[in-house]
């Protein structure tokens, strides 16, 4: 019998063919994996395999960041694993593990996560959002859609309003920083917490670069 896993990775390829997204690439998803290894053991119940095609599948259908669809990604990517999952022998109750695991994954998408599954895929990605990785994949975003850095008149929006469509560093206070306050697991609240802090930091060690003096947290 073929190694289902294997043939998940292989799918995963046919469907992306090619698609280059430094943000949402091959290492993303195999981080994303690597992070529910570690926080499934806070979820004992969790179905191991489900979250594991789960991680597997939750980009598998990946639409531009500033995509007016955007939001859809997570449900097209779940019928995108849907459909495979059952092509493969896949019982209907498990895929629905791996599907609501994928649509709650999405924080665009604004879905509560349900399931032991749901909670373990989505601590574990939104780590990817956080820490040194998460600031360079922000970064990289912003330079894909031609974004600026910052302001250099007012990098922490003291005089305007927070504009992450305009420049990535603002990103950490539009979206980032409330990121790790949505953690559903110990393990992911732990990590979370910890990359938020490092991130923190950078943002006080940039500033004091830019001659804007250090951050106050």
């Amino acid at each position: 019998m073929a190694d289902p896993v294997a043939a998940a990775w292989a799918e995963l390829a046919r469907l992306w063919q090619g698609a280059q997204d430094a943000a949402h690439d091959l290492g993303h998803v195999r981080r994303v994996l690597a992070n529910c290894h570690l926080i499934l053991p806070d979820e004992p119940e969790a179905d191991a395999g489900a979250v594991q095609m789960a991680a597997i599948f939750h980009d598998a259908i990946n639409l531009p960041k500033d995509a007016p669809n955007r939001a859809e990604a997570a449900t097209l990517s779940a019928r995108a694993a849907a459909a495979w999952l059952s092509a493969q022998g896949w019982d209907a109750a498990r895929i629905a593990r791996v599907t609501h695991a994928i649509e709650a994954h999405s924080f665009s998408a604004g879905i509560a996560p349900r399931s032991p599954e749901a909670r373990v895929v989505q601590d574990a990605d939104r780590l990817e959002a956080l820490g040194a990785i998460g600031l360079a994949r922000m970064f990289a975003v912003a330079g894909a859609l031609g974004r600026g850095l910052w302001d250099d008149a007012d990098p922490m929006a003291r005089q305007r309003g927070l504009d992450d469509r305009a420049f990535a560093l603002d990103h950490l206070e539009v979206k980032l920083f409330r990121i790790a306050q949505t953690m559903q697991t110990p393990t992911g609240r732990a990590m979370a917490e910890e990359r938020a802090e490092w991130m923190g930091s950078f943002r006080s060690r940039l500033l004091r670069e830019l001659g804007g003096g250090a951050l106050t947290l």
